[in-house]
Formats: C-alpha cells, structure tokens, sequence
C-alpha cells in the first residue's frame, strides 16, 4: 500500500502501474528510459559531481523543530501536570508553609461572620474575667507591701502574701483556657467545612464542636499538667542542693534542669500538636488523639516545630501592633499618667484596665482563627502526605472524577 497515490521511488516494488508503458504494466524492472548500465553501489555521483569515487558525506542532521515531517519551529509543548483541585482555601494536595498561612487568612476572609464572631466572644468573655479579677484582687497590694516592708519576712508571711496574686492568676489562667479549648474546638469545625468550600454557620460549628468540648479541655489540661511536671522534676534537684546550704550550686543546677526542661517540653509539645485537631476531627478520645498525632508528626518533627514556630511569631507580632497603642493610652491616662509610664508603674486603675482589655479583645480576635486555622491545616498536610486524605475530600467535596472508588464503579459496570 503506497500512502501518496501515483508517487512511487525508483525501483519501488510497490506494484504501481507503469505510468511511462501504460496502465497495468507492473514496476518488477526498471523502465525504458532508464540505462541498464547502472554504476557500482557506493560510487554514485550526484548531478553535476565529476568523477568517480566513495560516497558523499551524509548531509548534517536538521537542526530541532525543522526535521522532515515537523513544522519549522514548532515544538513539543509540555503539559506538566493538571492543577489540583481547590474546592476551598487550600489546593488539595500537599501544602507549604505559605500555603498553610494563606489558608487560615482565607477562612477568616471567606467566613468572616463565623470566625471573627467566634473569635470575638470568647476573647470577650476571657477578658472581662481577667479584668475583673485585677481589678478586684490583684489591685489590692497591701500584702505586697507589707513583705517589700518587713527585711526578715517568713515563710508563712511570703505565703500569705503571695496566695491573693496566685490565686487570682491561677483563675484567670483557668478562664483564659477554656476560652482557647472553645474557640479552638470551633474554629477547628469552621476550617474543615472550608477546606470543601462549605458555607458553615455559628450554630452549626457549635453543635459539631460541642460533643467534643470535654475531652478537648482534658487534653489541653493534660499536656499543660506534663509540662508542669517536666519543669518541676527539671529544676527540684537544684532546689534541693540550694535548700542543704550550696546557694550558688543550687542555682546553677536548676538554670540546667530548667533548661534540659524546656527542651523536653519542647519537643513533646510538637509531638503532640495535632491533638487538638485529631480529636475534633476524627472523635478520637484524649489519649487515642495524642497517639495519632505522634504518628502523623514522626519523621517531621523539624518541620511541624518550625511552622508553628513562625506562627506563633506571626501571631505575637500581630498582636503586639494592635495592642501596644491600648497600652500606651492606658499608661498616660493611668493614675501616675505619662510620668507612672515612663517609671513602669502605672497602678491598676480601672480606666487603664479597660483600655488594655479593649486592646487584648482585637488583638485576640485576629490571632485566634491564625494559630487555630494553621494547626487545623498541618494536621490535614500530614494526612494529605501520609494517608492521601486529599483523595477523600475531593470526593466530599463533590470535585469532578471523584465521585466514586474504582470498586464502586466496577459494582456499577464501569
């Protein structure tokens, strides 16, 4: 079969009709016109070449793109691989650092009302308690000065004296926590409907994070009550040595244990930083959710530990912006005004205490829903890269050519 109809090469046995002795003559031998004296193979000439002699050099290969059958300049073009789908904030396949950052700016852009009104009243709540507890309990100092009065005091003085200001910080911790654990628990519900691009209400993160609330608080107790224990085994041998008379080896050893202690700590922690989330998101139980975490944190420990590194940077900074100038105004109307704020000691009135409290509820407002949303999305980066969860959320999330398994499609004659 010849695919040029009528063109055939000299010698062709291409069956062709002989176009020179008629129709239906076959090409077997050479035609008419042609010398049957043909020179030796390896000693042709071309047209206008004198003489005899070994074949020509082969012409140069065509540069790339002009070869025969290609267009001038055309090129193979290069497809690269499809985007992933991004059903909502984040593309789903695995994400970087800035990626994770994007995301939980998005969410709180794309659910502003739910996020920031989450946000909102629990930094509200968390604040008017600490501030009424200042100003009713932490303001009267009396006790304070009593012991900067007394040279020799003792210790059931120290302790009398110290009980009102720890007792009050202990309660405001207690406060401060709780708000974490439920603006955590929903912002944490908030982010997993906007990973699909689902719409999510205030109500329904509420209803979703609420069986869940306990053991969250459990945890976050638990590993507060870990780092509390790790820092007291850490420093109590240089108590110890201190108490038995060696004060400056006591010291020493305790700057040492309490050093060992916060890398420890430190490191637990980041074992453990996808908690919150694993609890929330997968109903796990308190220690179920802290087993998945180290087993999706194994072999990233470096990685997990610098972005929430940079995150909590970011978030400090950013609340340090919004909440310096409220401080800066509650100084200069303070009772010591401009002066107390130079001096550092601007007393506890309560104009300064609104002021500074106005300040912490914005600030805590915006840096709620960032280290909430970026632990939500290290967690769903680890699950993407270990597990192929991206595979499971573009089919919730309805992504074209993800509606089914390849096992329900064979059940469906696919």
């Amino acid at each position: 079969m010849n695919d040029s109809p009528g063109w055939a090469s000299p010698g062709s046995p291409s069956g062709e009709p002989d176009r020179e002795n008629g129709p239906g003559t076959p090409q077997d031998s050479a035609p008419s016109k042609w010398s049957k004296q043909q020179p030796p193979a390896g000693q042709w000439s071309a047209p206008g070449q004198t003489g005899s002699g070994p074949a020509a050099p082969p012409p140069p290969p065509p540069p790339a793109g002009t070869g025969w059958g290609q267009p001038q300049g055309w090129q193979q073009p290069n497809w690269g691989r499809p985007p992933s789908p991004k059903p909502g904030v984040i593309p789903l396949r695995p994400l970087g650092v800035g990626e994770i950052l994007d995301g939980a700016v998005s969410t709180m852009r794309a659910h502003w009302r739910t996020v920031l009104g989450v946000s909102l009243v629990v930094a509200l709540v968390t604040e008017t308690a600490s501030i009424l507890l200042q100003g009713f309990v932490l303001a009267d100092n009396s006790s304070l000065s009593a012991l900067d009065n007394n040279p020799n005091p003792s210790a059931n003085d120290i302790a009398s004296a110290l009980s009102g200001a720890v007792a009050g910080s202990a309660l405001t911790l207690l406060i401060t926590l709780l708000g974490v654990v439920i603006a955590t628990a929903m912002l944490t519900m908030v982010i997993s409907r906007a990973v699909l691009g689902r719409p999510v209400t205030t109500r329904e993160a509420w209803t979703d994070a609420r069986p869940q609330l306990l053991r969250l608080l459990g945890l976050t107790t638990l590993l507060m009550v870990i780092a509390v224990g790790i820092l007291a085994v850490g420093i109590l041998p240089g108590i110890l040595v201190a108490v038995a008379g060696s004060t400056g080896a006591g010291i020493a050893l305790g700057f040492l244990g309490a050093i060992a202690s916060f890398v420890v700590i430190a490191w637990l922690l980041v074992r453990y930083t996808l908690s919150s989330p694993a609890l929330m998101l997968e109903k796990q139980g308190v220690f179920k959710a802290m087993a998945r975490s180290a087993k999706l944190v194994r072999g990233s420990w470096w990685r997990m530990f610098g972005i929430q590194l940079l995150s909590a940077f970011l978030v400090y900074m950013v609340s340090s912006v919004v909440q310096i100038p409220f401080v800066l105004v509650a100084g200069v109307t303070g009772s010591g005004g401009l002066s107390s704020l130079v001096s550092g000691d601007s007393g506890y009135s309560w104009a300064s205490l609104i002021i500074i409290g106005i300040g912490a509820v914005i600030g805590s407002t915006i840096t709620f829903p960032i280290s909430a949303g970026v632990t939500a999305l290290l967690y769903m980066d680890q699950r993407i890269r270990r597990e192929a969860l991206d595979i499971e959320l573009a089919r919730a999330a309805g992504v074209p050519g993800y509606g089914e398994t390849p096992a329900d499609s064979t059940a469906n004659g696919g």
